[in-house]
């Protein structure tokens, strides 16, 4: 029991540090947007997360056979299709959501953008009914109570529904996809690679918008070297893998609600390194999101999820 307790505390550490990764990427991105777009910025941020992840993926190997744990024969075979079905998945979802979130961000404000992608921590659960998963009763109350959160935090409009919000509805759902998937595959596989699967997917997928319609010159490539390596170093290398792999012994709807600490990062760096001031109704939004993330982290009297995860 206390070793299941410790690792719970693990990935969930793993999963707010990875919160703190994208958070304080939306800093780098908005400074790479000023050289490149965004399907260029998507793609390479991508490849160069791919391309960090493949001296960790050689060194484990080599690990696993000095240790003589590495799977061979037929266990290999079906680890191996499963790992490349699941990277293929988690590629294109991700390259779905990412574009959906930049085409979109051309018609609504960022302040809407960021509360409706967010909508994905209350996406999860209900998409886990439909998987035969039931979360607790404080794990809704998390959601609803980071739900409003999220507007307190970046709501600065009045809210309606155009062509713009639209697709970051849409990119929500995606989103959630992707977590979804993520706790699918990542029990089965090795993850840092179904990570750098997923990372060289993406980067393909947006490199096809990125010649059609960006058509990027080397020069502006390299002036965006900073935020690019940061993106997709931390960002994409680190932060993803993070997820991937505290993701496998963690409920989907715990785990978006963590990640939904993005938002709150995102706004505190931004503060921090580009002195962007937070009102009072961002720093009472803020709060909201930490009391949901500590609410959803009290044990349940009967852990209905894990039980229905299991059995499933």
């Amino acid at each position: 029991m206390r070793m299941m307790r410790n690792q719970k505390f693990k990935n969930n550490v793993m999963l707010v540090l990875t919160a703190l990764i994208w958070g304080s990427a939306f800093v780098a991105q908005s400074v790479g947007m000023d050289y490149i777009g965004p399907f260029t910025f998507n793609s390479l941020r991508c490849f160069l997360g791919g391309i960090v992840l493949l001296p960790v993926i050689g060194v484990m190997g080599r690990r696993k056979k000095t240790e003589g744990t590495e799977v061979q024969g037929d266990e290999a075979n079906r680890i191996g299709k499963t790992l490349w079905i699941g990277g293929l998945l988690c590629g294109l979802a991700l390259a779905a959501a990412s574009s959906l979130q930049q085409i979109g961000l051309v018609y609504t404000s960022a302040g809407k953008a960021g509360f409706i992608t967010a909508l994905y921590i209350l996406i999860v659960p209900v998409l886990g009914l439909f998987l035969g998963r039931r979360a607790g009763g404080k794990t809704w109350a998390g959601v609803g109570l980071a739900v409003v959160g999220m507007y307190f935090l970046c709501m600065k409009e009045g809210f309606s529904i155009a062509y713009g919000d639209v697709l970051m509805i849409i990119c929500a759902f995606v989103f959630s996809l992707h977590i979804l998937i993520i706790d699918y595959f990542s029990p089965k596989v090795d993850g840092v690679k179904l990570s750098c699967i997923q990372f060289f997917i993406c980067g393909i997928l947006c490199a096809v918008p990125m010649f059609a319609s960006e058509k990027p010159a080397l020069g502006s490539i390299l002036d965006a070297y900073l935020p690019l390596l940061y993106a997709g170093v931390l960002s994409c290398g680190v932060a993803y893998t993070l997820q991937i792999i505290a993701q496998k012994n963690t409920d989907p709807t715990v785990a978006s609600l963590i990640l939904s600490l993005e938002s709150v990062f995102a706004a505190l760096t931004g503060w921090l390194i580009i002195h962007e001031t937070l009102s009072g109704k961002e720093l009472f939004g803020c709060a909201l999101v930490f009391a949901a993330i500590i609410l959803a982290q009290l044990p349940e009297k009967n852990p209905v999820w894990k039980e229905n995860h299991d059995n499933g």
